[in-house]
């Protein structure tokens, strides 16, 4: 079905046309380039971490991080079941077995006490998962991984932006990955970002995107390696992109205290903001009194050309990930009853308003 209001698009208004016109004249178009070179040291600064490699995705970000880190079979990680599949995908990619934990019931993000129960003998990493530009409760986290002598992966696929106590999400674990697909803050087309403090985890990062490649031997591989690199063309979008996160993020910020404000008489539940969190709101993200609800709500705004999206499945869930001997009441619950609006940054002023007066209309008549 064809929206007239989709739930997500990019803004490509500023340098990336420029930029990639120039990767088309220079004729540097695959995985070698000034702007991959550029896109991850902006990057770099701009999150305040030493190190940052560009991947060709963010869920093979995600692999190599666990591979960079020597996580294997036999290791178990900890991971939220309420995340997007790729999360617990690139645990098993490793041959590591992902162990589920519940969510919190008011910011959604992973539970940290949650997290201390599932700590057992085979337990080698935690993966917080920062949700819907949210931020996961960081500090706890890293306390546990350190008192437990655990590596602690951070997934900011959905947090380009997000800073807690006035620090970037990325930056308080060992490792972490972003992700630059099409409905991201900022975009690549497809794309990622390995971010990590230690010289030595980079340089072992670069060597598995780049089909471990050895640095002074032509054609010379030492190990099984990978082809996970960006292409100059991306990381050109990448570098243009990144030229206006400021001004996107502010968008995409006041778009969502706009929602806030216009549906606060409703019975939306937003997602929750602790202190001391900066949410980047990548997606405008709120929950309904039922699922039956939800479902209602979602058709009306399609019938009115609105899209919307349900909250991720909960990865437990699905059929390769069943489990029968454990529950996570919270993550279902937030799943069954969630929806994201609509959350670009450039969403016009009528289109905002077709959405608030569908919404409101909705629940005058279901009042």
């Amino acid at each position: 079905m064809q929206y007239r209001i989709p739930v997500y698009q990019p803004d490509l208004s500023g340098n990336e046309k420029a930029y990639v016109a120039e990767c088309l004249d220079s004729t540097w178009i695959s995985s070698k380039g000034r702007f991959i070179e550029i896109f991850e040291r902006n990057f770099a600064n701009y999150v305040d971490a030493p190190y940052a490699a560009t991947v060709c995705n963010g869920t093979v970000a995600l692999h190599l991080a666990l591979l960079a880190l020597g996580i294997g079979p036999g290791d178990e990680v900890i991971v939220p079941t309420l995340t997007y599949v790729a999360s617990v995908n690139a645990i098993r990619y490793v041959g590591a077995v992902p162990v589920f934990v519940d969510s919190l019931a008011d910011t959604w993000q992973v539970d940290p006490d949650d997290v201390e129960r599932k700590i057992g003998p085979r337990t080698r990493a935690v993966m917080a998962v920062h949700l819907y530009g949210g931020a996961c409760e960081m500090e706890r986290l890293a306390a546990t991984c350190a008192r437990h002598r655990l590596l602690l992966v951070e997934d900011c696929a959905e947090a380009i932006g997000t800073r807690l106590f006035g620090r970037h999400v990325g930056t308080f674990g060992d490792v972490a990955t972003f992700s630059f697909f099409g409905n991201k803050t900022i975009t690549t087309g497809e794309g990622g970002m390995i971010v990590c403090r230690n010289a030595e985890l980079d340089a072992r990062l670069r060597h598995l995107r780049g089909q471990g490649l050895v640095a002074h031997r032509e054609y010379w591989h030492d190990e099984v390696g990978y082809n996970y690199r960006m292409t100059n063309i991306c990381a050109a979008l990448g570098v243009a992109q990144l030229e206006r996160v400021d001004a996107i993020l502010n968008g995409k910020i006041e778009l969502a205290t706009r929602y806030r404000t216009r549906l606060s008489g409703t019975p939306l539940t937003f997602q929750g903001v602790r202190s001391g969190e900066e949410s980047s709101y990548w997606m405008v993200t709120a929950l309904t009194p039922s699922e039956r609800q939800r479902d209602q709500l979602r058709s009306a705004l399609s019938a009115g050309g609105v899209e919307t999206r349900p909250i991720f499945h909960p990865v437990h869930t699905m059929p390769m990930y069943r489990e029968d001997s454990e529950q996570y009441p919270v993550a279902v619950n937030i799943a069954s009853r969630g929806l994201n609006f609509p959350s670009w940054q450039s969403l016009s002023e009528d289109g905002f308003e077709i959405i608030i007066d569908l919404i409101l209309a909705h629940f005058g008549e279901t009042a």
